[in-house]
């Protein structure tokens, strides 16, 4: 009689994993620790080991220096495509999130043409790979429930917008919004809401500045829009856009949903900024508001953080508050200057890169936000003791200003993207490398634990 065969019957053979070819020695955040750790990368770019001590692969030794995971933006307006002489494009704003540590952005389809059409939405597509420099998700614009379903198979994901924007994007009448939640719900991908409801705005004279701004789109408005959403289905994939006040992010909390706060909104309010660069939507609030949304964010309470760049001429900037256009400049300082309230002792390390990289990276379930394997090669080096003052001369944002003029800042010294150096000694040396991406690709290496759940499961 034959020998029985040894092990389970029909059992696959190993799968071998891609050799180590380079590995990157410095310290990680372990456990809420700076621990020392080397870490070894494949040829795709991707971690295949992590530990104390690897062999047989060219090696680079950091030193001191902190490896971090690069942050992942959830809410960028790179306003590609848009007339010839605009002030933003694919290539400027990726540069810039490269040189602040970002290695992925999620783009807001409020361009010029809006993306509300499957022809314009694959016209942005093909516009990424000759133009980003970092990952690229494009979002289209909720306009009609019979749209959806013909943009699903390439969005990346779906922005709603509840209140007139920039950009040619009218907000739905409110007896459509059950629908769409409905239909946005079925196609499995995220929803990104900017809550506005416009209904709750004040009437009257012409904002002359911020405080003025804050009183006429008042944080009820926000919490009013609110309601409306939180009454979508269960199994929505909700993501909501720049909260303001502990309260909306107490009603996202409770229903499950997935939230951000923005760097303007934590540390900037109608008492330090007085003239239109401090003009955004939803408005900065008061300074006793911006202290409470700031206690949330240090306790870990506010799940992401997230720049909602959104970059104007320095001229469209300086006009009448009232005629001024909203919004602000920030991929580029958004990590840097919350490096530097770690520095200050402000807020721990682990719950700032929780919600700049792990957290966006599990609601879009990409292998992004953790150094260990399986995990892409997105990689930060920072050094503490290196802090920038922050200027509009020194940034590289071409609308030419930023609302942080004189902060300080602590930026990546080197960052690399799947493993490839894309800034090095805090100056940018990258090439154009950055891909379309889908939330939940199949074809990513290994999947984040829990990268398919939603979001009320986490």
């Amino acid at each position: 009689m034959p020998a029985r065969p040894r092990g389970r019957i029909g059992r696959p053979p190993p799968v071998e994993e891609p050799p180590v070819e380079r590995i990157y020695a410095g310290r990680i955040l372990r456990r809420g620790r700076i621990t020392p750790a080397e870490i070894g990368v494949d040829g795709d770019g991707i971690i295949r080991r992590v530990a104390k001590d690897l062999k047989g692969a060219p090696r680079q030794d950091f030193g001191e220096g902190i490896l971090l995971p690069s942050g992942v933006d959830l809410h960028v307006h790179f306003r590609d495509p848009s007339p010839p002489g605009a002030v933003e494009d694919l290539s400027t704003g990726t540069v810039q999130a490269a040189l602040g540590g970002i290695a992925a952005v999620v783009d807001m389809p409020n361009t010029d043409p809006p993306i509300t059409t499957l022809a314009r939405l694959e016209e942005k597509i093909a516009r990424i790979p000759a133009r980003a420099f970092v990952d690229v998700l494009p979002y289209a614009a909720v306009t009609t429930r019979e749209r959806i379903p013909l943009l699903a198979p390439r969005a990346a994901g779906f922005k709603l917008y509840l209140s007139p924007t920039t950009g040619d994007i009218p907000p739905p009448a409110g007896e459509e919004v059950p629908g769409l939640l409905t239909e946005i719900a079925g196609t499995g991908l995220p929803l990104h809401v900017h809550a506005e409801d416009p209904s709750s705005f004040a009437q009257g004279k012409a904002p002359r500045e911020p405080r003025e701004w804050d009183l006429a789109r008042p944080p009820e408005s926000e919490e009013s829009a609110l309601r409306g959403i939180l009454k979508g289905p269960d199994h929505l994939r909700l993501h909501v856009a720049h909260v303001t006040t502990t309260k909306a992010a107490q009603m996202v909390r409770e229903w499950g949903g997935s939230f951000e706060a923005t760097p303007h909104h934590l540390l900037l309010s109608t008492s330090r900024i007085r003239n239109a660069m401090g003009k955004v939507n939803p408005p900065l609030r008061t300074e006793e508001r911006r202290r409470e949304l700031w206690e949330e964010f240090r306790a870990g309470k506010i799940p992401v953080l997230a720049s909602d760049h959104a970059p104007h001429p320095l001229g469209e900037k300086e006009t009448r508050f009232d005629l001024a256009p909203a919004g602000v400049p920030g991929v580029e300082t958004m990590l840097p200057l919350l490096l530097e309230r770690v520095r200050a002792g402000e807020i721990e390390l682990g719950t700032l890169w929780r919600a700049a990289s792990r957290r966006p990276g599990l609601f879009l379930g990409l292998p992004w936000g953790r150094i260990a394997p399986g995990y892409e090669a997105n990689l930060l080096v920072v050094d503490f003791r290196q802090r920038r003052r922050i200027s509009a001369r020194s940034l590289h944002a071409p609308c030419g200003w930023t609302p942080y003029e004189g902060w300080e800042g602590i930026f990546p010294v080197e960052h690399h993207l799947r493993g490839e150096r894309i800034v090095e000694d805090g100056e940018f040396v990258g090439r154009r490398r950055g891909r379309v991406r889908r939330p939940f690709e199949p074809e990513s290496p290994r999947r984040p634990p829990a990268a398919a759940q939603g979001p009320r499961d986490r």
